[in-house]
């Protein structure tokens, strides 16, 4: 396989500063090195070119910077079809996590031209199933999943054509922890398999990942993973974007990956919201890559 790394350092969406530094952070941990270790070919094809903050100013409170926005994750959905066309392995360093829409998008439309389904693995503290009407914050990192669903602003759900990137019943997030009223709402409506810490706790990470697996993998052809680390406990993973305490510890963070690799069916994988700024000596993407090389099956034996 050979893996095409993609780094996305935007911090548009989010409200907190320094996410945009996370795909430097993360090849700095050694991303392209890791993974030529386990054997496969790396090609990183650098980072995309995403105007800042100053460079531009807020036009809708409800929906922030949403032009630049719209334009970047429509250059990379361009760019992450084109690499699957090749039968090719694209890998997204975030970045907050609306460039998800990019991602999701571009394979989507990779699949429907060939009349596949796609699936999707949300590994996050919260749902990100907000739209600009239900928004407390009116920041993008919080509805790129209900985009991909089809709600929101039409310029985001429109990336790589109009039609709905993937079926709310294809969809599990795990991990979830924090939710906004009206995201529980729509989550629940729209019929998204949802797997909170509290079910972790109860029934186990390899219980609750064997059953989303199954719900979700076991029905579609493309299998994206998007791996916010901010499912991550802040005690293991500080530089985040939106840290929350009471997250995955070290070994169920590792497990879930582990598991996603031995059920052969990952096409895609994203990693998001790595925030240097508030890291402490790069630990968070030193994480972040650890985990990439259990996604791409690296064991103890």
């Amino acid at each position: 396989m050979t893996i095409h790394i993609i780094g996305v350092p935007m911090d548009l969406g989010a409200g907190r500063r320094g996410v945009d530094m996370g795909p430097s952070a993360i090849r700095i941990a050694g991303i392209g090195e890791r993974l030529r270790e386990l054997g496969y070919k790396v090609i990183d094809e650098g980072d995309l070119s995403i105007k800042t903050q100053e460079e531009q100013r807020v036009k809708d409170p409800h929906a922030k910077y949403l032009p630049e926005i719209s334009r970047a994750v429509n250059v990379l959905g361009r760019k992450v079809n084109k690499i699957a066309h090749h039968g090719h392995f694209p890998l997204v360093l975030g970045g907050d996590h609306s460039i998800a829409i990019g991602t999701i998008s571009g394979i989507a439309a990779h699949a429907r031209t060939r009349h596949k389904k796609i699936g999707v693995l949300w590994i996050d503290a919260h749902g990100d199933f907000n739209t600009p009407e239900s928004s407390p914050s009116g920041n993008i990192h919080g509805m790129p999943l209900a985009v991909c669903t089809g709600l929101g602003p039409r310029s985001l759900r429109s990336v790589c054509g109009s039609f709905r990137k993937v079926d709310p019943a294809h969809v599990a997030i795990i991990g979830l922890r924090n939710l906004d009223k009206a995201e529980r709402e729509n989550i629940i409506k729209y019929g998204v398999k949802i797997y909170t810490m509290e079910d972790i706790d109860k029934y186990g990470v390899h219980r609750v990942m064997k059953k989303a697996l199954q719900e979700v993998a076991g029905n579609i052809d493309y299998l994206h993973v998007s791996f916010d680390l901010d499912s991550v406990d802040p005690v293991y993973a500080p530089g985040v974007g939106t840290p929350v305490k009471g997250g995955l510890d070290y070994r169920e963070a590792h497990l879930i990956m582990e598991m996603v690799a031995e059920s052969r069916k990952m096409t895609s994988l994203e990693l998001v919201e790595v925030n240097p700024i508030l890291d402490n000596r790069n630990q968070s993407a030193e994480f972040a890559v650890e985990l990439v090389q259990s996604a791409f099956g690296k064991k103890i034996l």
